[in-house]
């Protein structure tokens, strides 16, 4: 079983992402397990104090560092891999989700506020991880994409482990389009190679449409990409 362990001020807001569907369901199934942990009850003194104002002036509050201490201490049996949330992380990249889901336990501090103490992420932190290139309202979202990202490539989540080799990313390349019934609507048909029941012509259909797609829409993981002559013919034809 892999264990999620999430550190954040605001619990309640994982129940819907965590409680219905494919999670849910590995939950259930004692595939994955995820146990999310209050900060605030390891906070200081009778107020349950959490963060402070900056040393050195500045606006906002920062997270202290003995809240976090002490709730990493808490986690039963150790924390494993520890994650920061945070814009000043890496951006999450399949290669990263694909690394994660090999752990064994994986803890999340959910960032907030101007972030944490400089001290936590010295002592504490294995990696920082952001999902983009903009800034939220905090780190407990981005806890969710990583967590969501990493539990469908755990054997069994995803109820055949296959399933997700034909997703975007998975091999460099973004999904080949989709179609289901009708045939036609408003105009539009189901190409005919789908309907041919020539699998071979449906694989090298979709093989050119992932290449057209990824080319046009993210050239920067093209360029990544080592062509086979084949991956070369279906990109010059018509």
């Amino acid at each position: 079983m892999m264990v999620f362990n999430i550190i954040t001020l605001f619990p309640n807001m994982f129940d819907g992402a965590f409680g219905t569907s494919i999670l849910h369901r590995a939950r259930q199934n004692g595939i994955i397990d995820i146990r999310i942990k209050d900060l605030r009850a390891f906070g200081l003194g009778v107020h349950r104090v959490v963060d402070d104002a900056p040393y050195g002036g500045g606006g906002g509050m920062v997270l202290m560092p003995e809240p976090i201490a002490l709730a990493l201490k808490d986690i039963e049996k150790g924390p494993g891999h520890v994650i920061l949330t945070t814009p000043k992380g890496r951006v999450l990249a399949h290669s990263d989700v694909l690394r994660l889901s090999k752990k064994d336990v994986i803890t999340i501090i959910c960032g907030h506020y101007e972030g944490v103490d400089e001290r936590v992420r010295g002592l504490f932190v294995d990696e920082e991880i952001s999902i983009g290139d903009y800034v939220l309202t905090g780190g407990e979202i981005p806890a969710m994409v990583i967590v969501d990202a990493t539990s469908r490539l755990i054997p069994h989540v995803l109820g055949r482990d296959t399933f997700s080799t034909g997703d975007s990313h998975y091999n460099g390349l973004l999904e080949y389009p989709q179609y289901t019934r009708p045939k036609e609507f408003m105009g539009k048909s189901v190409p005919d190679v789908l309907l041919s029941g020539n699998h071979e012509q449906i694989r090298l259909w979709r093989r050119k449409m992932s290449l057209k797609k990824t080319k046009e829409t993210r050239p920067d993981l093209f360029k990544m990409l080592t062509l086979s002559k084949t991956d070369r013919d279906l990109l010059e034809e018509e």
